[in-house]
């Protein structure tokens, strides 16, 4: 039995007890305060076919992705930018990480006021969860490049846009795949709860929606709908640094020595 099949087989089981203590929950307290497993995958069901949960979450995928678009290019170029200015680091650095200290949904009515209740509002604060993400996780890959090999590459001749291209972005791009992990749900979360204030669209609308009609099922099936959509999002960032990342030597299971 390989560790994958283990892997599998544990997360099963471990998806099996959850489960059954939701449909244990759903007993005690009723379908009303906790809907059932059963009647989530009835409600789902039913939305999916209706064409309700395809167009609401193609609704908040587009708001994240024009967010992403938006706030992961300057999140990404700036620490770059940064590297070699000391200086100009230490005067910017601080001020950006007093403006990630704040609660990004708290800036919501904010977005709500400067952009409107459309999709310009949710698309802003999906950008700036992402821009500050992206930031910080560049900036600890770019600073983790070790001088002494760039101090080599000097020697030997080499000039920064190569240093850049051939040492530095390559140690930094496992960080900003990590950063694009940590942001996607932060990213998705936030958009719905952005369509939860105002929107007429997006799953959060419809989980606003169906719990001002007391329909808990429906509230379910639409946070069942955003859990599938931030499972196949770190899936597909995954898959993306698998693939651009698999020039990268294995690393090697270190053995006990023998004495």
């Amino acid at each position: 039995m390989t560790w994958t099949f283990r892997q599998g087989r544990d997360r099963l089981l471990v998806g099996l007890v959850l489960l059954a203590g939701w449909e244990l929950l759903s007993l005690r307290f009723g379908e009303y305060w906790a809907s059932s497993p059963v009647g989530t995958a009835t409600s789902f069901w039913h939305l999916l076919l209706s064409g309700d949960i395809p167009s609401d979450a193609l609704f908040t995928l587009q708001e994240t992705a024009l967010g992403f678009a938006i706030g992961a290019p300057p999140g990404i170029l700036l620490p770059f930018l940064l590297r070699r200015h000391a200086a100009a680091r230490a005067v910017i650095e601080p001020y950006v990480v007093g403006a990630y200290g704040i609660p990004k949904l708290a800036l919501t009515p904010l977005f709500l006021v400067w952009f409107g209740i459309g999709i310009g509002s949710k698309i802003a604060l999906v950008a700036s969860v992402s821009f500050f993400m992206l930031f910080f996780n560049t900036m600890a890959g770019v600073a983790a490049v070790d001088p002494g090999l760039i101090a080599v590459a000097r020697v030997a001749g080499a000039s920064e846009r190569r240093i850049l291209a051939e040492i530095v972005w390559p140690n930094a791009v496992p960080y900003i795949f990590a950063g694009f992990r940590t942001a996607t749900p932060y990213a998705i979360g936030g958009a719905v709860v952005t369509e939860l204030i105002s929107s007429n669209r997006g799953l959060g609308y419809l989980v606003q929606y169906s719990a001002n009609q007391f329909n808990t099922n429906n509230v379910f099936a639409a946070l069942a709908a955003v859990l599938v959509i931030v499972i196949g999002a770190n899936w597909a960032v995954s898959a993306i640094e698998r693939r651009l990342l698999r020039w990268r030597p294995p690393v090697a299971a270190s053995l006990p020595s023998r004495g």
